[in-house]
């Protein structure tokens, strides 16, 4: 197959992809479609064009989320009493 029919080919490919993400996040709010798509592995370039932001606020907010999820919970930790021995 030559370059050009698979560059074809992957332009339709990539045209297929913006369609369903664009299905799939439809009446989100952009940060919530953004974390979406990006958990779907999608573009960041193709999650800013379905968004209306810029690649790097997407990145940013799936930066900050990935952060998020890794931060440890903050807080006292149970205090683990062992019994008094007599």
């Amino acid at each position: 197959m030559s370059d050009e029919a698979l560059d074809k080919i992957g332009e339709k490919l990539d045209q297929v992809i913006a369609l369903v993400a664009l299905n799939l996040v439809k009446g989100m709010k952009p940060t919530e479609a953004i974390l979406t798509l990006g958990s779907a592995g999608v573009d960041r370039n193709v999650i800013a064009e379905i968004t209306g932001s810029t690649p790097s606020t997407v990145s940013v907010r799936l930066s900050e989320a990935k952060a998020k999820a890794n931060k440890k919970p903050s807080g006292k930790r149970a205090s683990k009493k062992t019994p008094k021995q007599k």
